[in-house]
């Protein structure tokens, strides 16, 4: 059997931070004989070389070469891709991971299309990932009709003959920016670019330590120099116009408007600052025509103009002015209709806690930013548009699993709603929105994976992308809709409910959490009646008007263990769902039947149960009655062990510690 994919994994003192990355790799589902993996030590000083060998000696598609360290990822990738036997190559970083299907899909989407490159999708844990360019599976895509370029990181897979015919390597030594210079040449000189946005396929993380190459500050003077190699070959393999133009743009907004903007120029020290614009400036006034800036947002083109204009003291006043700008929302409407959840919220923005606002002049709608009358008029001297093209925000709902970070954009209808303020011009601008979460749909057409997912809405609007929690503020009607609901096949229950301590938004998606377990505990024991030899109790779960049958169980147990179950239906209510079971033969005289309800769960493959606040009393002429449970005995008190002495605390992996605190952050 020849290598489908090759996989090459540069390593450096990774430490345990590598454990996730290998264990991704032996859970792949292609079989073992069709990929390998390449693990390129550069030279690490830890005890990743012997943990390497082990892992080799043991799997025989798992290779490890050993080099003296290079400084930098270009050398171990092109050693490894020179070693490589696969059809494609994969290159994977050694604090990431992999999906267990992410090669297998890759490699077929890529032969299926033709493809050179193939991208997929991605989810960022503490770093950024794009996020446009995987709302939709793109089989044939080029630089001019998907937003390529905002992913440049090599973490893809390419045709090796592609590579090898081409010549296309990794720049090597200690530098920054080699794997733009790499990618940017295969999405100009490939045959054909598939993006695959169904699958989460690759993990990008961030260390605890933060210490990944990417969160180190830079130099500025070598960063642009290396940046000024990616614009060499945008320049040889395109002709000036409009596509050159767009791919600079890139360059210019994520590399150097966005870094000199809010927050993140303010974050940094002033000498920092100085030596960080002039490099900008440099690059800027050398090598980008007026085209470039002209396609940005208005907010991103008065910065890339104070650049050129040399106004590092106005971009600063502009930034502390943008740093207190947030997005802010109301949740107005939760509610299931059929099998789909909807979600019903307002959005803004605000700058210093007020809702921002525009003005209207001159049949323009314009920004206004609260700077000082000499900024504004420079600002307006250097000819840029102050236009805000308030016609074009958008607001969108994103669901985001929060072990892995894997997040899918929902289908939303909006408004653009313009609010006067005062009784002149101005005006502020309100998104009313209606998203639609179909579990069984909502990862790009796959359903939902079991877990937590937390609901965020992200406002777009005049150069500003910016997202946040959905559901701490939020009308009064809304927690009486507040309902889970039976979904898919084998049945399961999805969730909504509210965060500790902020009071946010989240799914629970088959049973993650106890959540469901309060929402029981509501119950009351006169809410459960007993009629014609039948119990009927509500239940917190939103039912169709002819749910019928349901694996919805009750269990009765008696102080004796005796233990009894009855199947039970569902029918519609006002606020949930009733739940009817028959009396089984088995409730004996005399003794009182502690309740339980249990809920369909599909990762269990059996149902999870919760206790009810209410218990059967069985009289000894056969009667039932629902009635409040007696106050538990409290336990006789067991004579003090002898105290052990304390074992020494074990190292947990960091898969372990990550899934520790997850944990805790969810039931402690």
């Amino acid at each position: 059997m020849s290598v489908k994919v090759s996989v090459v994994i540069p390593v450096y003192n990774p430490g345990e931070y590598i454990e996730d990355c290998i264990s991704s790799l032996l859970r792949q589902s292609l079989p073992d004989d069709e990929y390998e993996a390449i693990f390129v030590d550069d030279g690490s000083t830890d005890a990743t070389p012997a943990r390497l060998d082990e892992i080799a000696a043991a799997h025989p598609n798992m290779h490890v070469i050993h080099q003296e360290s290079s400084g930098w990822s270009g050398k171990p990738r092109n050693v490894g891709t020179a070693a490589a036997k696969g059809e494609f190559v994969m290159y994977v970083d050694n604090d990431d991971w992999l999906g267990d299907e992410a090669l297998e899909r890759m490699y077929r989407y890529g032969v299926e299309n033709g493809s050179d490159v193939i991208i997929g999708k991605m989810a960022g844990k503490g770093r950024p990932v794009p996020v446009e360019l995987f709302r939709v599976n793109r089989p044939r895509a080029s630089v001019s009709n998907a937003p390529l370029i905002d992913s440049l990181t090599p973490h893809k897979m390419f045709r090796r003959e592609f590579l090898e015919s081409n010549g296309i390597k990794f720049r090597e030594g200690r530098r920054r920016l080699e794997d733009h210079v790499f990618v940017v040449e295969t999405y100009l000189r490939a045959a054909n670019i598939s993006v695959l946005s169904d699958y989460l396929c690759y993990y990008h993380i961030k260390r605890e330590d933060a210490s990944n190459a990417g969160f180190q500050r830079f130099d500025p003077v070598g960063y642009y120099g290396n940046l000024r190699e990616a614009l060499d070959i945008v320049e040889q393999y395109t002709e000036p116009g409009k596509i050159r133009d767009g791919l600079y743009r890139r360059w210019l907004r994520n590399e150097m408007v966005e870094r000199l903007r809010g927050k993140r120029l303010l974050s940094l020290p002033e000498d920092y600052r100085a030596e960080l614009f002039t490099e900008i400036r440099g690059v800027v006034t050398e090598r980008f025509g007026p085209g470039v800036a002209a396609g940005m947002q208005p907010t991103q083109q008065i910065v890339a103009a104070l650049i050129v204009d040399d106004r590092l003291g106005d971009i600063e006043e502009l930034a502390r002015w943008e740093s207190g700008i947030k997005p802010v929302g109301r949740l107005e409407g939760l509610a299931w209709d059929g099998g789909s959840l909807k979600v019903d919220f307002t959005a803004e923005y605000q700058v210093s806690d007020a809702p921002m606002t525009f003005r209207s002049e001159g049949g323009e709608d314009l920004l206004a930013p609260q700077l000082a009358e000499d900024t504004l008029s420079r600002i307006a001297g250097l000819g840029v548009s102050i236009v805000a093209p308030v016609e074009k925000s958008k607001v969108d709902l994103v669901v985001r699993e929060r072990s892995t970070a894997a997040e899918f954009f929902q289908p939303v209808e909006f408004t653009r709603e313009r609010i006067p303020v005062g009784s002149g011009s101005t005006f502020r601008q309100e998104l009313r929105a209606t998203a639609t979460i179909d579990p069984e749909t909502a990862a790009n057409g796959a359903p939902l994976g079991d877990g937590i997912w937390d609901v965020l809405f992200r406002i777009s609007s005049c150069g500003w992308t910016k997202e946040t929690r959905l559901g701490s503020v939020r009308a009064d009607q809304v927690e009486e809709s507040r309902l889970g609901r039976l979904t898919g096949s084998p049945r399961r229950v999805v969730l909504p409910y509210w965060t500790e301590p902020h009071g946010n938004l989240s799914l629970d998606v088959d049973l993650a959490t106890g959540r469901i377990d309060r929402d029981v505990r509501r119950l009351a024991p006169e809410d459960v009646r007993i009629e014609s030899g039948r119990v009927k109790l509500p239940v917190p779960l939103a039912v169709g008007p002819s749910a019928g049958t349901e694996p919805v169980v009750l269990r009765f147990k008696s102080a004796g263990a005796d233990t009894v179950q009855a199947d039970a239906t569902l029918t519609a209510a006002p606020k949930g769902a009733v739940l009817t079971a028959e009396l089984p033969d088995g409730l004996l005289p005399g003794q009182v039947w502690d309740m339980g309800l249990g809920m369909p769960s599909a990762r269990r493959g059996k149902p999870r149960w919760s206790s009810l606040p209410a218990v059967l009393r069985v009289a000894d002429d056969g009667s039932v009655a629902a009635a409040e449970p007696a106050p538990a005995e409290k336990p006789a008190a067991k004579p003090a062990a002898k105290k052990k002495p304390a074992p020494a605390p074990k190292k947990r992996s960091f898969p372990r510690r990550v899934a520790g605190r997850i944990k805790r952050g969810l039931f402690g």
